[in-house]
């Protein structure tokens, strides 16, 4: 793996010893904008640490899934070679690896899907038969459902890179539109490029799109607890179970949302079939402080009403009814 600290920070070492955090990160101008920002807050230095998801371009189910962007992060904290790791949330296994915590959720970021196609379109004014890349099998069964002429084309790359496929020159690389996160173009300063909003009701998305997790060893948690954001945290966990409940790897086409709404956490998940042209929907709310676990609890209601509906004959899914 490659590591390498990045320019312009401070020094580990200065001023007769004191000690800089050392803040892992990808390298991609994603990672490098919202671990940055994290950085910003705790004062830290950022180490740039190249996971095997940033030197291939392979699908990810190929690879192991989103977890392979987590891997050499973490191993780079377990080895001490940082004292903290930023992931996006929702690139993190939902299995905890011995050792290690996470330690903060901060504010979560727009949750949203959007759209960016040629001409400035929304997805329903895409001519018949457009091309729209994506490489999420979620997101190709909602855009089935909404358009089954659709030509849907998997892709990766990073944000740059697949927004430069919308309306190029080459007929091969060409896409009339892609769909990506509405966070990751905020924190690039590229929501220029949205021409469609996708609502998070009818177009729910990947369990904690938008937040940010910082993992630290157990036991330095408290480096990095100024970061936290209860209601944040909540929602992306409440999320996350559902995932981890119904055993939905990357390749399982499953949308969820949760927020709150006068004091009550709210949570709603869909699983589509792979084609788009089923779907199974569970949504339930409590009050965070009538449990002990409600991002656990709350989740376990969600993932055990699809699994009763048949969610698991519908999609590619692990999970069975406890």
């Amino acid at each position: 793996m490659l590591r390498e600290r990045a320019r312009g920070v401070q020094a580990r070492h200065r001023g007769g010893g004191t000690v800089t955090l050392r803040l892992g990160t990808r390298g991609s101008a994603l990672a490098l904008a919202q671990a940055g920002a994290v950085a910003q807050r705790l004062g830290a230095e950022l180490v740039v640490i190249e996971s095997e998801g940033d030197r291939t371009s392979a699908p990810l189910a190929d690879l192991g899934g989103a977890g392979v962007f987590a891997a050499a992060l973490r191993e780079a904290l377990l080895a001490g070679e940082v004292d903290a790791v930023v992931h996006s949330y929702k690139d993190l296994p939902t299995t905890p690896l011995d050792g290690l915590t996470v330690a903060a959720v901060p504010k979560r970021a727009d949750a949203r899907d959007v759209v960016c196609a040629a001409g400035g379109h929304d997805l329903d004014k895409l001519p018949a038969g457009a091309r729209v890349g994506t490489g999420s099998p979620r997101r190709r069964a909602q855009l089935l459902r909404r358009r089954p002429d659709l030509d849907v084309v998997d892709i990766r790359g990073n944000i740059d890179t697949r927004l430069g496929r919308v309306g190029a020159d080459d007929p091969e690389r060409r896409l009339d539109a892609v769909v990506l996160a509405a966070a990751g173009l905020d924190r690039l300063g590229r929501t220029d490029a949205v021409t469609e909003w996708l609502s998070l009701t009818s177009w729910p998305t990947a369990p904690a799109q938008g937040a940010l997790a910082v993992e630290t060893r157990t036991g330095d948690a408290k480096t990095v607890a100024k970061l936290e954001h209860k209601p944040s945290r909540l929602a992306a966990e409440a999320e996350r179970g559902v995932l981890a409940r119904l055993e939905a790897g990357c390749a399982a086409p499953l949308g969820a949302s949760a927020l709150f709404e006068d004091g009550l956490l709210f949570l709603s998940a869909r699983v589509y079939s792979l084609d788009g042209s089923e779907h199974l929907t569970s949504s339930h709310a409590l009050y965070p402080e009538d449990s002990r676990d409600p991002a656990g609890e709350l989740a376990a209601r969600v993932a055990d009403e699809l699994l009763d509906a048949g969610a698991a004959d519908l999609a590619p899914l692990g999970g069975r009814r406890l």
